[in-house]
C-alpha cells in the first residue's frame, strides 16, 4: 500500500513539474524570449510520452530555433515532430515554409501539397503554397491559391493582402493601392497600413509611406514587419542609423534574420 502511494505521489509530482515547464515555455514564447523557449521545449520533448503533444512541443521548439537563426536545428525538430505525428498540419506548414526560405522550392511544394490534402480548408497552408508558387515564378497558381482561401474564408485578411501584394509585385501599383484603401475603410489594422506603406514606397512617396508605417506601429507595437518596412523607408530617405535601429527592433520582436539579410547587410557596411 505504501509503495503504491509513493508511485501515485511520484506520478502526480511529475505531471505537476511537466505542467510548470509547459507554462514557462508558453510564457517565454509570449515574451519573444526564444532562447528560454528553446530550453524549455527541449526538456518537454524528452519527457512527453503522448506523441501528439510531443509533436506540438517539437514544432514550438523548431519555431524558437528558426527565430534564433538556427535553421539546421529547426529542420531536425520539425522532422522529429513529423515522426511523432504525421497528421499534424502545423508540421507541414513549418517544413514547407522553412524549405521555401532556404531555396528548396521542390521540397517546400511537396510538404505544402501534402498539407493541402490533409486539410483542404486550412488557410495557412494555402498562403504558404502561394508564396512558394510566387517564388517559382508561377504567379497565376499563387493567385489561384489565394482566391481558393476566399471561397471558404472570404474575409481572410492575409489572402486579400496577398492578392494586393501580387498586384504590387506585378507593377500594378495603383491597383494594389486601391485594394489597400478599400480594406482600410473596412478594418484599419496594422497589417494593412504596413502593406499600403510598402506600395507608397514603390510609388516613391516616402512621406505617405512613413505616415502609414508609424500608424501601423501605433496600432500594434509588436508587429515586427512594420519595423522592417520602416527601415526600408528610412534607408530611402538616407536615415541609415535610424533604419538599422528599426531592424534591431524587428529581430528583437522575433522577426527572422534570414528574411531581412538584404537590409541588414546595409547596416554591416557602416
Amino acid at each position: 500500500m505504501k509503495k503504491h502511494l509513493l508511485l501515485i505521489l511520484a506520478f502526480t509530482s511529475f505531471n505537476f513539474i511537466s505542467a510548470q515547464d509547459k507554462k514557462i515555455a508558453e510564457e517565454c514564447f509570449k515574451k519573444a524570449d526564444y532562447k528560454c523557449a528553446e530550453e524549455q521545449y527541449s526538456k518537454l520533448v524528452l519527457t512527453e510520452n503522448i506523441q501528439r503533444y510531443q509533436s506540438d512541443y517539437y514544432v514550438n521548439l523548431g519555431i524558437a530555433q528558426k527565430r534564433l537563426g538556427k535553421p539546421a536545428m529547426a529542420f531536425k525538430s520539425f522532422e522529429s515532430a513529423l515522426k511523432s505525428n504525421p497528421k499534424s498540419i502545423s508540421v507541414y506548414e513549418n517544413l514547407a515554409s522553412l524549405h521555401n526560405q532556404k531555396g528548396n522550392r521542390t521540397k517546400a511544394l511537396e510538404y505544402a501539397n501534402t498539407g493541402v490534402k490533409l486539410e483542404p480548408e486550412n488557410a495557412e497552408i494555402y498562403l504558404i503554397r502561394s508564396k512558394i508558387y510566387n517564388n517559382l515564378g508561377k504567379k497565376d497558381l499563387a493567385m489561384v491559391d489565394l482566391n481558393q482561401i476566399l471561397t471558404f474564408a472570404p474575409d481572410n485578411i492575409f489572402a486579400r493582402t496577398g492578392l494586393a501584394t501580387l498586384k504590387k509585385n506585378n507593377g500594378d501599383l495603383e491597383g494594389a493601392l486601391k485594394d489597400y484603401n478599400q480594406m482600410l475603410t473596412e478594418k484599419p489594422e496594422s497589417l494593412l497600413y504596413n502593406g499600403r506603406a510598402e506600395v507608397y514606397l514603390k510609388l516613391k512617396k516616402s512621406k505617405e509611406a512613413l505616415a502609414d508605417i508609424n500608424k501601423a506601429i501605433s496600432i500594434d507595437p509588436k508587429f515586427s514587419q512594420s519595423y522592417v518596412t520602416k527601415a526600408a523607408v528610412l534607408f530611402e530617405s538616407q536615415k541609415d542609423k535610424e533604419a538599422c535601429e528599426n531592424l534591431e527592433k524587428a529581430v528583437a520582436l522575433g522577426h527572422e534574420k534570414a528574411l531581412i539579410n538584404e537590409l541588414t547587410t546595409k547596416c554591416l557596411k557602416k
